[in-house]
This record gives C-alpha cells, structure tokens and sequence, in this order.
C-alpha cells in the first residue's frame, strides 16, 4: 500500500497547550524573523477541544509571555479566581475548614482564572491558523518514521479499516508527514511518547512515571448557587477509607457553570477500588451536594494525568524530535496544575527548533532544548515542588500534607533531599484476598448516576467497524491470571465501562466494548500484567467534550 507524502519543516503531533504553545510561538518566530517555515499540526480529535479535559484553574503565566495581549484578543478567560476553600473531609458527613495558612502556597490561585482548557484551546488555534500553521482535526499521529535511528516525522492513521482488519469501501489510507523536526505532544501517556521512551531509553535513571486518573463532570446549577470564582479543593474521604491517594475539586465558572472532579491516585492497593464510584460518592457529601443540589449534569469525561514530577521527567529530546507538555510529564502536582508548565514546555521547544532551522539543521537532536529548558522558570518551579507526590505516597494525605507544608511553604523547595518512589503504579496492587469487596451505593440518578449514562454525556463515538484500539498482548492474561488473582481490575478502574466479565456457559470472557472508550489511558497504566496497549483508533473517534 503506496501512502502520499509531504515534507514540511516541523510536524506537531496534538492539539492541547503544548502542542499549540509549540505551534503559535514557531508561527511568531517565522514572521518575527522573516524565515518562512512550513509546519503542520495534527490533532486526533474531531476538532480541537473535542478531548481535551482538565479542572481547570489556569495560571497565565506562559500565556503571558505567549501573547501579551490577551485579554485584548479575546481570549476566553472569563472568569478570575476569587476565593480559595481547602476542606478536609473527614467521613460522609464530616469535615474540617484548612485555614489558608495551613494550605501550600501551591494551592493558592490568587491570579489565576477558571476556565474550559477545551475553549482556550480553540481559540490558540485560532491564533495558530493566523500565524500560518495549518492544523488538520480528525488526522492521529498512529505510526512513527524512522529513518538511521532519527525521527523523520509521522504516518496518520488509515481509514476505514473493517474490524477484520480489511479494508472497507472508502478506505483511506494514512498519510506520511515527514519533518525536519517532529514535537510529541500527546498529553498524558502518549502512545507515541510511550514508543520513544522505550526506543530511546528516555527514561534512564528516572523514577517510572506515577499518574493519577482525573474524573470530571460539568453542571448548570440555579443562578442563586452560582459563586463565580470560587474555587474547592478537598482532601481525605472517600478516598480515605481505602488509604488511596487523591482529592477532589469544584470550580465555580461564568454562567451558573460548575466543574468538579476527583483525582485518584494510580498507586492505590486495593484491587475493588473503582474511582468512577468513588467520585459518585464524593459528590454526595452536604459540603459538594449544596453546590449542585437542583443543577443539571451537562457533560462528563475521565483522562489520566501524569504526576511523578522531575523525578519521572524523561530526557525530553532525541534525534530529530522532542517530547513536551504531558507527553513528557511535565505537570506540577503541587499545584494540580500543568496547562501553564506545558505550554512553556512547548514555547522553549519552538526557540530550539527556530533556531536549529535557521542553521539548515534537521533531524539532528536539539541538546540546547535541554539547556534552555533547565535554565526556565519551569524546571525552577518544578524543582522546588519535586517531593510533593512523594510525600503523599509515602506518608498518606494528613501526614503527606503537613511535610509538604514545611517543604514548600517554610523552605521554598530547597530541603537538600529528593524523594524517590520507584514502584510502578501497576505494581502497586495486592491480591483481591487481602481485602473485601466494596458495596458501592447504587447511583440515585440525581447526583449520582451510572457509567453507561455517564459516557453518552461525554458524547464519545466510535466506528464500530474498526479494528479495537485497545491491544492485549496476551488474550487469555484477564481470565487467566488478572480475574483470579485480582478479580479483574479493569472492570473497575476503566472510568467508561469498556472492560467487562462476563459469564458464558463456557465460563468467564473478558468483554471489551471499545466504543466506550474516552481515551483516558487508565488500562495502559493501571494494568497488573502490563498486558493492554492503547492505540489511536480512527481519526474523529472518542469524546466530543463540550465546554470541559
């Protein structure tokens, strides 16, 4: 099969803040500097925004320095924090106030602004498209190039391959965009990054990557319960009850909108955690349940986060190309943050590779990437808060919390030790006989509600025609060794009901239902065998978020 090819002089790979970040400040250098560039962006969503999720308290740091003038050109930053709550919740019902003196520095967002990632996104591709940047929605990176050991660009997927493989009526075959420079900016757990990681050896002397899975839904609550500004953080129950990891936040936005979620911790131990369930629980509590109470459930959605932190940072650059943004792991826990961090990421990527082509440079590796990355205030605000997920993961929340208060907020970060936490998250998890089961309480379909229900909210489509997108390496590793020694995890800790057992007369099959997938990479991480590998699936498929 004979595939078009096109050579341009840089290939983005993603549609988020750092992909964009990457393509807005190469479009300002190549006009700046009168150096005409061709460089090509593609997103694997339907449209820009369509899979992009995040809390958001946005910290405008890089934009800023990205377009100075942004309140001037419109951008959809409508909604500035106006006050900060920490609660520590105690049980179902209880609950203790953190003063603000008691809180990290990190968690205060003076400064900051509410915001739908999805919507600032839209409108940096507006700006990316005005500086010359052609960005193709609908197009997923599926395959990298590799010519003598360098990256040479990307293939985007095939279309219209049937489930047996075949080609189908209108098949389509994917296109070869080879690149002077390749930029890797997938967010978190990127099935390319992932590729490079290994091909590369990124991670060499590295912590492995820890994440966390972030669960998110999207009200419209009567006018009288709207604070616009007001921003929630909590901390202990429910997840306390299995000493997992993790929080939750609600955001106050701009027309009686409200954001809430829960992050979990990957790490956890315990095989009959469900986060999906532990969020629906969360929002039961009387100190969440008074915001939403008469509201309406307008979307949901799930993706994973990457939170490991310098510790986990890989080598960002190789022959030919770089990784930023969360494709790297370049978020701050400490702050539940990493829109700010990721563009930057990718602004300092689009200097090295300016600059590298001004010097008829290509496909070489751009160390000086690495030099100007540790010289930003990213690596600084990166260091100082490196013992955060650490902390948590060794100690627990209260006791996790109190010593990252004296770190970050009595020592600014210059404690002369590092953390290391060098256990997997998948390798995190005990046998299903260590503990009893959870009897989660059934969904009352006013704050709480069902996965199924959940994700025709997420407005999350597939092909069902296609090959699956969610490879096991060993088909019979589920049934084998996950159901008996774990009870199969992956009916829990998927977020959107894909994985399933079901019980045949022949006995138990794992069910995969592909079509619910939200692309939140949970299986690729939490897995016990490391048996799921997730893959992009045709171009336009999963999430259509609205307003997330």
């Amino acid at each position: 099969m004979e595939r078009e090819s096109m050579d341009v002089d840089v290939v983005i790979v993603g549609g988020g803040p750092s992909g964009l970040a990457t393509a807005c400040r190469l479009g300002q250098l190549s006009q700046e500097k009168g150096l005409e560039l061709s460089i090509v962006l593609v997103e694997k969503g339907s449209e820009v925004g369509a899979h992009l999720l995040s809390g958001a308290v946005f910290e405008p740091r890089a934009l800023n320095e990205l377009f100075p003038e942004w309140k001037e050109q419109g951008a959809p930053l409508k909604t500035p924090v106006s006050a900060d709550e920490i609660l520590q919740l105690h049980s179902s019902e209880k609950h203790i106030p953190v003063p603000e003196m008691l809180a990290p520095k990190t968690m205060h967002n003076n400064g900051n602004y509410i915001i739908s990632i999805g919507e600032l996104c839209q409108w940096l591709a507006e700006r990316a498209e005005e500086l010359g940047i052609e960005v193709f929605p609908g197009f997923p990176a599926s395959e990298i190039l590799y010519e003598d050991g360098k990256v040479v660009g990307i293939a985007t997927g095939d279309m219209g391959i049937g489930m047996d493989g075949e080609p189908k009526a209108g098949f389509t075959p994917g296109m070869e965009l080879r690149a002077k420079y390749t930029v890797f900016a997938e967010g978190c757990r990127g099935h390319l990054g992932k590729e490079l990681m290994d091909k590369f050896q990124l991670q060499a002397g590295k912590d492995p990557q820890h994440y966390g899975i972030g669960i998110k839904e999207l009200w419209e609550v009567p006018a009288e319960q709207s604070k616009p500004g007001l921003v929630v953080h909590t901390a202990g129950w429910p997840l306390s009850e299995t000493n997992t990891v993790g929080g939750g936040f609600l955001y106050h936005l701009e027309g009686n909108k409200i954001a809430l979620g829960l992050i979990t911790d990957l790490a956890y131990s315990n095989p009959f955690v469900s986060p999906f369930d532990e969020f629906q629980r969360w929002k039961h509590h009387p100190k969440i349940k008074a915001h939403i109470q008469g509201g309406k459930r307008l979307c949901y959605g799930a993706r994973a986060i990457a939170k490991g932190g310098i510790q986990s940072l890989p080598k960002m650059t190789f022959p030919g190309g770089l990784l930023v943004g969360c494709d790297a792991g370049t978020l701050n826990y400490a702050k539940i943050k990493g829109n700010h961090t990721a563009m930057k990421s990718g602004m300092l990527a689009a200097e090295s590779i300016f600059s590298a082509l001004q010097a008829e440079r290509g496909h070489d590796e751009l160390t000086e990437f690495t030099t100007a990355f540790e010289n930003s205030w990213i690596f600084e605000e990166l260091h100082q808060q490196r013992n955060f997920g650490a902390y948590m993961h060794k100690f627990g929340t209260t006791v996790g919390a109190a010593a990252a208060f004296l770190d970050i907020n009595i020592f600014n970060g210059k404690l002369p030790w590092t953390l290391r936490d060098t256990t997997p998250d998948h390798a995190a998890l005990q046998p299903a006989a260590n503990f009893k089961p959870i009897d989660y309480p059934k969904p009352d379909g006013v704050i709480s509600f069902n996965k199924l229900d959940s994700v025709f909210l997420s407005n999350t489509n597939h092909e069902e025609d296609q090959p699956c997108h969610l490879k096991l390496k060993d088909p019979e590793t589920p049934i084998k060794s996950n159901l008996p020694k774990y009870q199969e995890p992956a009916q829990r800790y998927c977020p959107a009901g894909v994985y399933e057992v079901v019980q045949d007369e022949a006995g138990p099959r794992f069910q995969i239902n592909a079509q619910n997938c939200v692309h939140c990479k949970t299986c690729d991480i939490k897995d016990p065998a490391q048996n799921i590998t997730w893959v992009t699936p045709e171009g336009g498929g999963g999430p259509n978020y609205t307003g997330m």
